[in-house]
């Protein structure tokens, strides 16, 4: 197949969804029944609830829940010998049907809860127990995002050196990413002085802004004198999300999404544009899966594509900042459901980006595509320099930094749902404890400075110190909290008489995938454990399986009572 055809065909669909289901889940949930004032309004306190324009929060909302993952996960899927047609109806049935109304569910029943994270909606319609092992799951899951993405940003960011001397030519490109992600903290910091304090119009501050990445990218490209080793850029991002993360969000959280979502929508036109110019086939793939496939499609392929059709990475987004942020109800469509639904729209393009980088690496062995990076960007930026020569290296460089820019805002929202989340374990919500009122050793550990701290030397530590080892379990976890949180936001609208069927179904299905992927997993690693010579990655990973399976196991069993009306639970 034409990768335009299939391009189109997908987004035809993807529109479909947007305004039928899309549609329909607003109607039986009852979104902006009554007009409802929104917790950013509430409950304002100028740092973690304030209310942001659509477009801005838009910006912040993608920004987040992109990350490298609709990048990453069709490749790896197309690596592990999963066919395109595979990955394409997960991404399309997985985004419409599993991902939008997982984003949407978490983000709406959060603006219910006055803001409250996914944690506390468990607490309130399943229970405290169930909430405290859902925090400690997801703190320990967030804390190795904290080291992952800390770690693909240091590397972006990193010079590169042979035998101990600094490979300048070979740095060059790290540093021009590096310069322009310093400036864009910058610029994004004045676009928020000037918007909040200075009340300077929106269309405006727009404008100059987008003035200002284009200059910011300019002055990178030709003046990058910072070069720093791996080391030395993990301890200054470590810096960084500890400052980003307690910092009012208008500072620097809202403008800096904000403007970075026109890097990453630029991306996307880039992708079109490049698909459009080249228009590979996607013939060098297999359909399906091809014969020498490394791994069984289920259940691997739904925890491998994750972000491109569902994660559980976006609930804790959905319900941790975006619903702090939201403006009104009716924001909430547009911005989960039609935010999840663009990303489908990225991990196509992804699959369009690999079909080209397989035929450009049977043609050109010798300087072959490989890696997310290079596949992803590499990939767009040679089909549209084989048509317009001389621009793959201003390409490449722009394509990398917005990947980077994916990255770094995942990694400070997710700094900041961690401390969320390590703020929450200590405070019992049902009997009105807040972290202002709390007592004693609580009030200590419930520091949102404390709780930052701890976490980012937790994150920063893993990184530097071997969280690849335990990698391979994240997609399994990740997918487990997508699973946990359906269930949540199903648990609630049964409790206040809300239509729940369209949650069951993808609850049940993600539980069978993540049960039955930690499954094969804790084997493998038994496996290697046997083989003898093991480090300890094998077994963390073997240990963390187990408590994960036996972990959603009870939280279904919590959760079907509640759903089923067999247990007697708070209402909120």
């Amino acid at each position: 197949m034409n990768t335009v055809v299939l391009l189109l065909l997908s987004i035809a669909v993807l529109v479909v969804g947007y305004i039928f289901y899309g549609r329909y889940l607003v109607k039986q949930w009852g979104v902006g029944e009554g007009n409802l004032e929104t917790p950013a309004h509430t409950m304002q306190d100028g740092i973690d609830y304030v209310p942001a324009s659509a477009p801005v929060l838009m910006g912040h909302h993608f920004s987040s829940i992109a990350g490298a993952g609709p990048i990453t996960g069709p490749i790896s899927a197309i690596g592990f010998g999963f066919g395109w047609g595979a990955c394409v109806l997960w991404i399309l049935i997985g985004g419409i049907f599993f991902g939008g109304v997982h984003d949407f569910g978490a983000l709406f029943a959060s603006v219910r809860h006055g803001g409250k994270s996914i944690g506390e909606i468990i607490a309130i319609n399943m229970g405290r127990r169930a909430k405290r092992l859902f925090i400690i799951f997801s703190y320990l899951t967030l804390i190795l995002v904290v080291a992952a993405f800390g770690a693909i940003v240091a590397s972006t960011f990193a010079a590169k050196y042979t035998d101990g001397v600094l490979d300048v030519a070979a740095s060059e490109a790290p540093a021009q990413v590096a310069m322009v992600s310093l400036l864009f903290i910058l610029i994004a910091i004045v676009f928020g002085f000037c918007v909040y304090r200075k009340n300077m119009p929106m269309p405006v501050a727009t404008l100059i802004g987008i003035v200002a990445i284009v200059a910011i990218i300019a002055i990178g490209i030709n003046w990058h004198p910072i070069y720093l080793s791996n080391k030395t850029w993990m301890i200054l991002v470590g810096i960084y999300i500890t400052v980003a993360s307690v910092t009012p969000v208008w500072i620097l959280l809202q403008p800096r999404d904000y403007l970075s979502s026109f890097l990453l929508y630029s991306m996307l036109g880039l992708a079109v544009v490049a698909v459009f110019l080249a228009h590979p086939s996607m013939d060098s793939l297999p359909v399906i899966q091809a014969a020498d496939a490394s791994k069984p499609v289920f259940p691997v392929l739904f925890t491998t594509i994750a972000c491109g059709a569902i994660s559980g990475f976006h609930s804790l987004v959905s319900s941790g900042t975006t619903s702090k942020q939201l403006d009104k109800e009716s924001d909430a469509k547009p911005i989960a459901y039609g935010g999840m639904l663009l990303e489908c729209v990225l991990a196509v393009l992804t699959l369009c980006a690999i079909a080209y980088a397989y035929q450009y690496n049977a043609a050109n062995p010798d300087s072959a595509l490989k890696g997310a990076t290079a596949i992803f960007g590499g990939g767009i930026a040679h089909m549209i320099d084989d048509v317009i020569p001389g621009t793959y290296h201003v390409l490449y460089t722009l394509l990398v930094l917005t990947y980077s820019a994916f990255c770094l805002t995942s990694l400070d929202t997710a700094t900041r749902l961690a401390r969320f989340m390590f703020q929450e374990f200590w405070i019992d919500s049902t009997k009105g404890e807040t972290v202002e009122n709390v007592t004693g050793y609580k009030k200590f550990l419930a520091n949102p400075y404390v709780a930052t701290i701890i976490t980012v030397v937790l994150g920063i530590a893993l990184g530097m110190g071997g969280y690849a080892k335990i990698w391979a379990l994240f997609g399994s976890a990740n997918q487990l909290l997508a699973a946990l949180g359906l269930l949540a936001v199903a648990a609630w609208c049964a409790n206040v008489g809300k239509n729940n069927k369209m949650l069951i179904l993808p609850t049940i299905f993600m539980l069978l995938v993540t049960i039955s992927s930690l499954a094969i997993n804790t084997l493998d690693q038994f496996k290697v454990i046997k083989a003898g010579g093991a480090d300890w990655g094998p077994y963390v990973q073997a240990v963390l399986g187990i408590l994960l399976i036996i972990l959603s196991l009870f939280l279904a069993v919590e959760g079907a009572q509640v759903i089923f009306k067999k247990k007697p639970v708070e209402k909120n």
